[in-house]
């Protein structure tokens, strides 16, 4: 996989740059006045290669920030904009979803930097967004309009759909990836995943440009076919339990093992049972 280290220009005024490490997606929408940027990657030296290559690429103030979701890759660079008055804007949940999930994990890797060695999280203040969104709603950042949509439990809980109306382009972060099969764990709700897509496609339309959270930009037919799999690995899980079926004894159809890996499907599994009703 060649990671592009520029920014690419996917969509009238609106770029994707794709970074080292986990092929991240950051985005950045022009408007008359300054950048929105698009998630903030993993630690505050990661952000301020954003803060640096945006001023360079295109000489304009970044006058806001909008977290995909609440994963680390994602907003752990969000104190550096934070420090610089730059509002940040994110999913009303990312707030619970830090202290359950992020703060623990980091905690963890600075007591045992061993187990992930590769984090660089020593100086990382995690820093929910200062704006935190429940309802969709249009925001004008630097003269762009651009409608957030808070989204139902998917990837986490946290999922916020950003559409550029007049680019036909849409960010989705983690709710679709095309470089890698998409990831469970850390507040993945496998069984709501589905749902989401199902009303995500009921705005996408056939031409727009949709940014994935990792990999390069796809279209509405990928969105449909990540969805194919989506529903047959929810209806394994449900009748799985209903069945009282041990997670290590799923059978899982041929197309979901063609995109998920066994230690992924693992990790769906554990997620749907401590969720479905029922579960133990």
């Amino acid at each position: 996989m060649m990671v592009e280290r520029h920014w690419n220009q996917i969509a009238p005024g609106v770029f994707q740059r794709r970074y080292d490490p986990l092929d991240i997606s950051v985005g950045a929408v022009l408007g008359g006045h300054g950048v929105t940027i698009i998630d903030t990657r993993n630690n505050e030296r990661e952000a301020r290669e954003i803060i640096d290559e945006a001023a360079a690429q295109f000489g304009l103030p970044i006058v806001a920030v909008i977290n995909t979701h609440a994963h680390y890759d994602h907003t752990f660079g969000n104190q550096l904009f934070a420090q610089q008055g730059i509002p940040i804007y994110g999913h009303h949940r990312i707030p619970a979803h830090f202290e359950q999930f992020e703060k623990p994990r980091l905690e963890l890797v600075r007591r045992s930097p061993e187990l992930e060695p590769d984090m660089d999280w020593d100086g990382v203040q995690v820093t929910p967004p200062s704006h935190l969104l429940e309802q969709p709603c249009m925001l004008s950042l630097g003269g762009r309009d651009m409608r957030v949509i808070p989204l139902g439990a998917g990837h986490t809980d946290t999922d916020l759909a950003i559409h550029i109306p007049d680019a036909k382009t849409w960010f989705l972060g983690d709710i679709i990836e095309q470089s890698g099969p998409p990831m469970f764990g850390s507040g993945a709700h496998p069984m709501g995943w589905p749902g989401v897509l199902e009303f995500l496609l009921k705005h996408i339309q056939p031409g727009d440009v949709v940014v994935p959270g990792h990999g390069e930009p796809v279209d509405r037919e990928f969105v449909i076919q990540q969805l194919h799999c989506f529903e047959q690995l929810a209806a394994t899980l449900c009748a799985a339990l209903q069945n009282g079926t041990a997670i290590k004894d799923i059978v899982f159809p041929a197309e979901v093992r063609a995109l998920w890996p066994a230690d992924f499907l693992l990790e769906a599994a554990k997620d749907a049972y401590a969720q479905l009703p029922g579960a133990q």
